[in-house]
C-alpha cells in the first residue's frame, strides 16, 4: 500500500509532465508507441475529431512490450485507430523505433520517403511523458510546430492492470531525471523544472521509487 505522503508528491510531478496544450488544427497527429493502448485511441479521437489529415504511429517493441506482443507498437496500434473508423490511406507506420529519440527520427525519415512536408504536428504520448517527447521533438526537429496531447485521465484513472500505482510512479521520476539530465547529452531541449516538482522528486527517490532512474546519475 503506498502512502499518502508518496501519492501526494506523485501528483506534483504527474502535473509537470503534462502540458495542457490546446490543439489546433495540425499538418499529422504523430502517436508515440508504447504498452499504453489508450494511446492510440486518444489518436484516432483526435484524428476522428479533424485535427489531422493523417495520423502516423510510431514504434517497435520497447523494454516493456517486447515480452507482450507478437507485432510492434505501430502494428498494433495502427489496428487499433482501424478499428476505431480511421480510415486506411490516412496511416502511415514506423515500425522499427525502440525510444522516443528514435521516434522523431525515424517518423523524418518515413516522411522525406513518402515525399511528404509536414510543418506541424500533434504528438500524442502517455501523459507523465508529455513534457518529455515535446522536449526530444524540439531537439530533433525544432523548426515544426508542435502540439502535445495523452489520453485525458487523471492521476487517479490512469492506473490498469498493466501499469501500476507503484510502477507509474516509478516511471514519472525517471522521466523528471532525463528531463533534468538529457539536455546536457544532447538529447533533448532545456526544461526549466521548478524547485517544488525536483523536491518531490528527491523525496520520492529516497522513498525508493528509483526502479527506473539512469544508473550513475541523481
Amino acid at each position: 500500500m503506498i502512502k499518502q505522503e508518496a501519492l501526494t508528491l506523485a501528483k506534483k510531478l504527474w502535473n509537470y509532465h503534462q502540458l495542457q496544450h490546446k490543439l489546433e488544427i495540425s499538418d499529422c497527429i504523430l502517436v508515440l508507441g508504447s504498452v499504453d493502448t489508450r494511446t492510440a485511441e486518444r489518436g484516432a479521437e483526435i484524428y476522428l475529431q479533424g485535427y489531422a489529415p493523417i495520423i502516423i504511429f510510431s514504434g517497435g517493441l520497447g523494454k516493456l512490450t517486447k515480452d507482450l506482443w507478437q507485432g510492434t507498437e505501430a502494428e498494433l496500434f495502427a489496428t487499433i485507430a482501424l478499428d476505431k473508423g480511421v480510415p486506411r490511406e490516412a496511416i502511415f507506420i514506423e515500425n522499427k523505433s525502440t525510444n522516443t529519440g528514435e521516434n522523431i527520427l525515424f517518423t523524418q525519415q518515413l516522411l522525406q520517403e513518402k515525399n511528404l512536408n509536414m510543418e506541424s504536428f500533434i504528438v500524442v504520448q502517455k501523459p507523465y511523458m508529455e513534457r518529455r517527447s515535446y522536449a526530444t521533438f524540439k531537439k530533433h526537429w525544432p523548426n515544426k510546430k508542435l502540439l502535445v496531447t495523452s489520453p485525458l485521465l487523471s492521476f487517479e484513472e490512469y492506473p490498469n492492470d498493466t501499469i501500476s500505482v507503484e510502477k507509474l510512479i516509478n516511471m514519472m521520476v525517471g522521466d523528471l531525471q532525463r528531463i533534468k539530465l538529457y539536455p546536457e547529452k544532447g538529447f533533448q531541449v532545456y526544461q526549466e523544472i521548478p524547485d517544488e516538482v525536483w523536491q518531490a522528486y528527491e523525496e520520492l527517490v529516497q522513498m525508493g521509487f528509483n526502479q527506473q532512474l539512469v544508473k550513475g546519475d541523481s
